[in-house]
């Protein structure tokens, strides 16, 4: 379990620098309550954006983003209203991203980014 973990952080930072990378500034990462965690969220001008981030060190089980179900986005709409109300204010555009990474061992990292998922 400690190496999907160690896999999980990797994919999470990696998808932090990426979003950095393109203008994105990162507000708050792995945002835990009772309903669950939101891997990043970030703001890109005026949305505020949360980014659940799938990672795998290959597709021999399949691409990352095929593990986000309806059930999954329908739990990340609910840790997005339930971030507004922790945090209130300035929040009048808001978007739900997915990023899947593909971090093997050895070679290069691919990386996803999907913009408004639900």
């Amino acid at each position: 379990m400690a190496a999907k973990d160690a896999l999980g952080r990797r994919g999470e930072e990696i998808a932090a620098r990426y979003l950095a990378s393109r203008g994105l500034a990162i507000v708050e990462r792995n945002w835990r309550c009772p309903q669950g965690e939101i891997d990043v969220i970030a703001r890109d001008g005026g949305e505020l954006v949360f980014v659940e981030v799938k990672t795998r060190s290959s597709v021999a089980f399949g691409h990352p983003l095929e593990s986000i179900t309806p059930v999954k986005l329908a739990r990340l709409r609910r840790l997005a209203a339930a971030w507004c109300d922790a945090h209130p204010g300035g929040h009048d555009t808001i978007r739900i991203d997915a990023i899947a990474v593909i971090a093997p061992r050895v070679g290069d990292v691919e990386v996803e980014h999907l913009e408004r998922v639900f």
